[in-house]
């Protein structure tokens, strides 16, 4: 009786393994339509779904990486194909993820890391054209990226080294154009003090010539003659001369009158 029970548990639950199974697959295949018809968000959508109905699904786990690749979810994307990579064992199997690997590391331009995704591709199916020829066309994009960076870096130092160059010629102009203009400054200031010796000379001969202009216009003395200033000197001394002459004959007058008066008094 107990054999009997423990038969019909496990029939029942592999009857509910293969509904969950069939639910799983049908996911599986109306999500592949889906991705064929290109629309990979509705196609994400039923993968998940199949995942849900059996997580060990290898296949609704790998399509779902390939839709998130084709909805440009790259990140998504690695990780799906990274995780299932880790627990694949199957050679066939893990030269198709890392085949996927690369072109999603190609995808995100990460070329270095997606040439070491295509060689490790190669080492579980080695015959696969499509991952060489994948390899190839990385190390090919590689090799173009080493030279465009070469080549920015050349533009760089010869920028710096124009840059220098150029600072150098700005500074040396800019001495020149100070020094030109110092000389031209110091040639001003010469042309000025010229220039004010100049006016000054002019303005001594002018006075010189205004000096003269005056001396010429002044009256000449002429030999035997005096001039009027001089006879005017010379008739103020006469007057007072004669002012003397007039005070000492009038003094003298007085001292007549004084003696004859005193010799008519004795007299008499």
């Amino acid at each position: 009786m107990m054999m009997k029970k423990v038969s019909l548990i496990l029939f029942l639950i592999g009857i509910a393994f293969s509904a969950s199974a069939q639910k799983e697959r049908k996911l599986v295949r109306e999500g592949n339509d889906l991705y064929d018809k290109q629309d990979f968000e509705k196609a994400e959508v039923e993968y998940r779904k199949a995942l849900d109905k059996k997580t060990d699904s290898y296949e609704a786990a790998f399509n779902l990486g390939d839709a998130l690749f084709k909805q440009k979810k790259f990140d998504e994307a690695l990780k799906q194909f990274s995780d299932l990579a880790e627990k694949e064992t199957d050679k066939q199997r893990l030269g198709e993820l890392y085949h996927n690997i690369g072109n999603t590391l190609l995808s995100m331009q990460k070329t270095e890391e997606s040439i070491e995704a295509y060689k490790e591709s190669l080492r579980n199916r080695p015959n696969a054209p499509e991952t060489k020829y994948n390899l190839e066309y990385a190390r090919r994009r590689q090799q173009q990226q080493q030279q465009q960076q070469n080549k920015d870096q050349d533009q760089d130092q010869n920028k710096d080294q124009n840059k220098d160059q150029q600072k150098d010629q700005d500074q040396e102009k800019n001495e020149e154009q100070q020094k030109d203009q110092q000389d031209q400054n110091k040639d001003q200031q010469d042309q000025n003090k010229d220039q004010q010796d100049k006016n000054q000379k002019d303005q001594d001969k002018n006075q010189q010539n205004k000096d003269q202009q005056q001396q010429n216009q002044q009256p000449q003395q002429q030999p035997g003659k005096i001039s009027k200033e001089d006879a005017q000197r010379l008739l103020e001394a006469l007057q007072n001369d004669e002012k003397k002459v007039q005070e000492k004959v009038k003094k003298e007058k007085v001292q007549q009158q004084k003696a004859k008066k005193q010799k008519i008094e004795k007299d008499w």
